[in-house]
């Protein structure tokens, strides 16, 4: 009976632990899965949702290629909250009109909530976590300038060319519009294609960068190849979908995953 009674105990135990391995899995979801876009649609400014005839989107060797040719996004069906979002990407050799010349450009909306295009016609509103040469890791509200889309950091005293420096250790300033910048920004930063910065921690031109997002409740959390670059508490809104932009630079995307926070 004992030997019965403890084989049973074993069974639920082993079980359980693979319930748990289960749910585990559950929770982590490949936004990309190396073969098409299943699970986003486009938007390009003056075309609307899944037109694309440029071909600003595809998958191209297992990486999604975004042109850059037209201003745009891909974005998730789905909406998201209590994640992490891990992306790997690099740079591509290509600008456009008007961005031949200036800094390559792009980003990850979070939390995009409302009208595709309400934000100049391109982009849903949300909280940015910037792409640029020079800047990736700057936060943004892009939004109605209300108190939906806002965020607040701890900063520098002194702003940089009227945008407030992320600081773990200064005093907190709210946003509704513009940006927070990252800690190491370059104050002589120019908006020039191949702008490099003394601090800069993104690779060269071609290499793979590892960005992590961890957006918790009301924080947005940002990690730039290891080092974190921005902290934001007080985030509204809390949840929306995902959208990676086309803004005038050719860049790739080789891993989109997002794992759930309980």
């Amino acid at each position: 009976m004992k030997n019965r009674l403890l084989s049973l105990i074993l069974i639920v135990l082993s079980w359980g632990i693979f319930n748990e391995d289960v749910l585990a899995q559950q929770s982590q979801n490949q936004l990309f899965n190396g073969k098409d876009l299943t699970g986003w649609y486009t938007y390009l400014r003056g075309k609307g949702k899944n037109i694309d005839p440029n071909h600003v989107f595809t998958v191209q060797k297992g990486q999604i290629r975004i042109s850059g040719e037209d201003f745009g996004c891909i974005t998730t069906n789905e909406a998201f909250e209590n994640y992490q979002l891990e992306v790997e990407y690099k740079w591509g050799a290509l600008t456009y009109p008007p961005r031949e010349k200036n800094a390559r450009d792009s980003g990850i909306l979070l939390h995009s909530t409302g009208a595709d295009g309400a934000f100049s016609g391109i982009w849903m509103y949300s909280i940015e976590c910037q792409l640029i040469e020079g800047g990736t890791g700057d936060m943004l509200a892009v939004g109605d300038g209300s108190t939906k889309f806002s965020l607040t950091c701890p900063v520098e005293k002194e702003m940089q060319d009227k945008s407030y420096i992320f600081n773990p250790n200064g005093e907190p300033a709210t946003i509704n519009s513009g940006r927070i910048n990252w800690y190491g920004r370059d104050p002589l930063w120019k908006d020039d294609k191949g702008f490099r910065g003394a601090n800069d921690l993104e690779k060269p031109i071609g290499k793979w960068n590892k960005l992590r997002v961890v957006a918790k409740g009301h924080e947005i959390t940002i990690y730039l190849n290891g080092k974190l670059v921005n902290h934001a508490t007080n985030v509204t809104p809390q949840r929306g979908r995902i959208q990676i932009q086309s803004e005038g630079a050719e860049i790739f995307f080789k891993q989109v995953s997002l794992t759930s926070i309980k």
